[in-house]
């Protein structure tokens, strides 16, 4: 079965290219971008990787940590990360797991046979600091993931999470956001004292209220 929204992510230990961990012990009080690549020494991925260690300072701003996944054995991800160093510009800053035998994959449904059965696809799970998954997506092995869009999504889900309310289409950090329907006027203004603008009784618009 599919692991949900809301489900605890399962707990693993495994071999990665900074030593052998216990997941749940490695994420320890933060927030994880957990995500799977198809291959080791594959273009798209390489792109990804490296982004990914230049991400490490904004990662850092939300209490967030990295940890990437293929199925290829740990040598192989440390002559790759030479390859990734050298193009790419950057230092790889966060583990690599080395899912040999696949248990995380099938763990984690990152393998999906009717696109490859031998490969991952491109999955993507952000975990919290309470060891839930909050969201999931993911691509085929040929398209290269939005790490822009991690993070925004990092950015409403850490927000959504500690105030009443929903971000909009396309919402970037330090725009307005939605006040939830279930909340009454009453308390909207109590909760919110920059106040809220009311489109529609169940569309009202207040400030960030973090900011």
């Amino acid at each position: 079965m599919s692991l949900l929204l809301g489900d605890t992510a399962p707990n693993f230990q495994a071999e990665t290219t900074e030593g052998k961990i216990d997941f749940h012990d490695w994420i320890g009080d933060d927030w994880v971008v957990f995500f799977s690549h198809p291959a080791d020494y594959t273009p798209v991925c390489t792109t990804e990787l490296g982004y990914t260690a230049k991400l490490k300072d904004e990662f850092a701003k939300r209490g967030t940590k990295a940890i990437a996944l293929s199925v290829d054995p740990v040598e192989d991800h440390h002559g790759w990360i030479k390859d990734i160093e050298e193009t790419q510009g950057c230092k790889v800053n966060f583990p690599i797991i080395a899912d040999t035998d696949r248990k995380v994959s099938e763990l984690y449904s990152m393998i999906h046979p009717k696109a490859d059965p031998k490969v991952t696809v491109r999955a993507v799970y952000i975990i919290d600091s309470d060891k839930k998954i909050r969201a999931t997506f993911t691509y085929p092995p040929s398209a290269g993931r939005n790490f822009n869009e991690i993070l925004r999504l990092i950015d409403s889900l850490q927000l959504t999470s500690g105030y009443k309310v929903a971000t909009p289409v396309n919402w970037q950090e330090g725009e307005d956001v939605i006040v939830v329907p279930s909340l009454s006027d009453e308390d909207a203004t109590k909760l919110f004292p920059k106040g809220y603008k009311t489109v529609k009784p169940y569309l009202r618009v207040t400030p960030q209220p973090n900011k």
